[in-house]
């Protein structure tokens, strides 16, 4: 199997995904390699603000720009941690670097920073939880039709309301949701 890497790429969910945890998702790709693969679906808002997570973990919001940004659900791991997707890469504690202006960070620093108002709200995504794949299974999935790919652009990550993510994300492909077909075809 050929070895590619799909970090900084959205993963976009086929029709026939029967797994209730990434049926009808955008999933962007944070870290992809040999040891397997850990992403965020960012097309889910759950019913927590960000200033409401702010108010569950004693962290003060002394600003209101970025009170009300939705919260999401990242995936079915570590569903009770936060993930913070961001822009520009800063400097944080716990920072994994996706390319030259995107971060993933988990530590709390990066929270403080935003309940101060010290941090753009404009290129933010946080989570609850994120996906996960073990070594050769995203490969597996992709070779099952599971998963489209395209790559990621930061204007569907970050300033595109999180119901029209996944139809912009096809759209750079050139399809829409209605053209593809919920049964896989095999030549």
């Amino acid at each position: 199997m050929s070895s590619v890497n799909l970090t900084n790429h959205f993963l976009i969910a086929m029709p026939a995904m029967a797994d209730p945890y990434f049926a009808h998702t955008l999933t962007y790709i944070c870290r992809h390699g040999d040891d397997g693969a850990l992403g965020l679906v960012v097309n889910r808002p759950i019913d927590l603000t960000l200033r409401g997570l702010l108010e569950q973990i004693d962290i003060p919001m002394s600003a209101d720009h970025g009170g009300q940004l939705p919260i999401y659900y990242g995936g079915p791991v570590q569903m009770d941690r936060g993930f913070v997707l961001h822009a520009p890469l800063g400097a944080w504690q716990s920072t994994l670097a996706v390319n030259d202006n995107i971060g993933l960070t988990t530590s709390r620093d990066i929270l403080q920073t935003v309940g101060r108002g010290e941090l753009p709200p404009e290129g933010l995504l946080v989570t609850l939880g994120y996906a996960g794949w073990e070594a050769g299974q995203l490969e597996r999935e992709l070779s099952e039709n599971s998963w489209l790919t395209v790559e990621a652009t930061t204007e569907v990550l970050f300033a595109m309301p999180p119901e029209r993510r996944l139809e912009a994300a096809l759209g750079s492909l050139g399809v829409s949701l209605a053209m593809l077909s919920d049964q896989a075809g095999h030549a």
